[in-house]
C-alpha cells in the first residue's frame, strides 16, 4: 500500500543500504558507548530518518554494537577499538531518509584515516517519481 505525501508515495518497495568501514578512528571513540549513542541519534536526525529505538552493549575488554530501529528501516555500529575500525550500516526504505548523509556525519564526526562506503540500492527503482 502507498499513501500519496504531495512529493512521492510513501510505502513504496525500495530503499538504499549503506554499508562502510572506518579505518584509523581514534579507539578512545570507538568504546565509549555514549559518544557513539548520541552520534548516530544526531547522524540519523540530520539524515530524516526517525528513530523509534536505541539499543546499545559495551563488551569487555573493548567494543560496542548500536542499533537503532527505525521508521524507515536500522542502523547499527559494530566498533574494534583495538583495531581502531568500525563497521557502520544503515539502510532505509523509501525516499525520505538520507542513509548516505548519515554516513557521512558518522565519519565526520569519527575522523577516520580510510573509509570504505558502498550504496546498495534495493527493492524497485522508482526514481521517475521523485523529483
Amino acid at each position: 500500500m502507498s499513501v500519496d505525501t504531495g512529493t512521492a508515495p510513501v510505502g513504496l518497495f525500495t530503499g538504499q543500504h549503506v554499508l562502510a568501514e572506518l579505518e584509523g578512528v581514534d579507539p578512545e571513540l570507538l568504546d565509549d558507548e555514549q559518544f557513539l549513542r548520541d552520534t548516530l541519534h544526531h547522524a540519523l536526525d540530520e539524515s530524516r530518518a526517525t528513530v523509534c529505538q536505541m539499543i546499545a552493549k559495551r563488551f569487555e575488554p573493548q567494543g560496542v554494537t548500536v542499533l537503532a530501529l527505525l521508521s524507515e528501516s536500522h542502523a547499527s555500529l559494530h566498533t574494534y577499538p583495538e583495531d581502531g575500525s568500525i563497521f557502520i550500516d544503515v539502510f532505509t526504505c523509501g525516499h525520505t531518509a538520507q542513509p548516505e548523509r548519515a554516513v557521512q556525519l558518522l565519519a565526520e564526526a569519527l575522523k577516520p584515516t580510510t573509509q570504505n562506503v558502498r550504496t546498495i540500492h534495493r527493492g524497485r527503482d522508482y526514481s521517475t517519481l521523485v523529483s
